[in-house]
């Protein structure tokens, strides 16, 4: 995409749907989740849940260490998203199915790989639906969330 009034190419813009394709697949860029991200977090929604403030909850427990919210690590992976493949071009996060199968704690540090699963293009021809699914891993290629996300995505001529 161009900007309009200088006819000078625009980074940092995500997919159109004419750029996926079913069988498609992406990993996205990693991010350690830290302690402060999860007590602002946790004070910002309000989970303010034993076994995320007390650190002697889990003790002896698998982790080691303060216990993300799994919200927290999923919204952390799909504002890495945001920020990519989806950045302008994304118009609405339509449905989600979670499954959280392990936890994440401080200092873990997670990134997401995405297939796209089906595209339909919508009848107004500019936008279609795009419904993809992921893995969130952790730095050791251990799977700690899936889930499946159903999107509106704007087309090469605007949505």
């Amino acid at each position: 995409m161009k900007d309009a009034e200088t006819d000078i190419p625009i980074l940092g813009l995500g997919l159109t749907w004419e750029d996926y394709s079913v069988g498609q697949k992406f990993k996205s860029l990693a991010r350690t989740i830290t302690e402060a991200d999860i007590v602002n977090f946790i004070g910002v929604t309000g989970m303010v849940e034993t076994l995320f403030t007390d650190l002697t909850f889990t003790k002896g427990a698998a982790q080691a260490g303060r216990v993300a919210p799994a919200a927290l690590t999923y919204t952390i992976c799909e504002g890495i998203l945001c920020q990519t493949v989806i950045q302008g071009t994304g118009l609405a996060l339509l449905e989600v199915s979670k499954k959280v199968l392990a936890p994440v704690v401080a200092g873990d540090t997670v990134h997401g790989e995405v297939e796209v699963m089906h595209i339909r293009q919508t009848s107004k021809g500019n936008r279609a639906v795009i419904k993809t699914s992921h893995e969130i891993k952790n730095q050791r290629g251990e799977v700690v969330i899936t889930y499946q996300a159903t999107r509106l995505v704007s087309g090469r001529d605007g949505g």
